[in-house]
């Protein structure tokens, strides 16, 4: 398929703009798969073209995470199991159960947690009140149902993972930021293998945007290394904002129809 000029223009500019924001608190196919709708590129292939440089950008959030010691390997590692586990049995869900129940408990629950955050200003507060193993049996137990969420439905993924991570598990914000992104991309690298062998993605388009997307990356995760958890809660009210929108919107678009 070949991919014109204009596409590259419209896709490439908005994917960093999805990494930046994505590198911080989740959520950036908020704005990077509708951006390759946007510019005329059939569902499957942006899907999967996406995956591309999502893998690009992630992957280099997760390296400079790592490098400056925001990720904990211990918990990190079973947590990318049980989230690709949750993962291939929310997929097998989403073939008997109707999405539209989840959007209706988001729509109810998107405001609360935004309240929470809002609440909640130190998003460091709290770490050491658990054992480490409750953080080990916290971590994996939030990684396997939203993997199974991202089977299922998906959008926010990331930006719940940081929340859930914080809130329950009692990891720091810029930790529970670097574990998510790891998570995240070892996801993402699992979906980009089964577009790729079904021929479902674009690779020079998923290229070039992948330099946008490192860029975005590289720059989002060097905000949170350096101004630290306000940086993040900032942008997961922002991320909460759009995923209200979204959902309130196919909500309303399935109403119609």
């Amino acid at each position: 398929m070949e991919v014109e000029v204009s596409v590259f223009l419209i896709v490439c500019p908005l994917v960093f703009l999805a990494s930046l924001i994505d590198s911080i608190a989740g959520g950036g196919g908020l704005i990077a798969l509708p951006a390759y709708l946007m510019a005329g590129v059939p569902v499957h292939f942006a899907l999967g073209t996406n995956k591309l440089s999502a893998v690009c950008g992630t992957a280099v959030a997760s390296f400079r995470y790592y490098r400056n010691r925001y990720v904990d390997i211990i918990l990190c590692l079973p947590s990318i199991a049980a989230a690709l586990a949750g993962s291939a049995l929310g997929g097998a869900f989403a073939l008997v159960v109707d999405e539209r129940v989840l959007r209706w408990i988001l729509l109810a629950a998107l405001p609360v947690t935004a309240f929470y955050v809002l609440k909640k200003k130190n998003l460091d507060s709290g770490t050491p009140s658990l054992s480490r193993a409750k953080k080990i049996a916290y971590s994996l137990i939030i990684s396997f149902f939203l993997g199974g969420y991202d089977g299922f439905f998906g959008p926010g993924t990331g930006t719940f993972l940081i929340l859930l991570y914080n809130g329950i598990a009692k990891i720091d914000g810029r930790t529970a930021a670097g574990n998510a992104k790891l998570v995240n991309l070892a996801s993402n690298l699992s979906a980009l293998v089964l577009f790729l062998l079904h021929g479902r993605v674009l690779i020079p388009l998923g290229l070039c945007a992948g330099v946008f997307s490192i860029l975005g990356a590289y720059i989002g995760s060097g905000l949170v290394i350096r101004r630290g958890t306000k940086i993040i809660r900032y942008a997961l009210l922002i991320v909460m904002a759009l995923l209200f929108a979204k959902i309130a919107w196919d909500t309303i678009r399935g109403m119609a129809i």
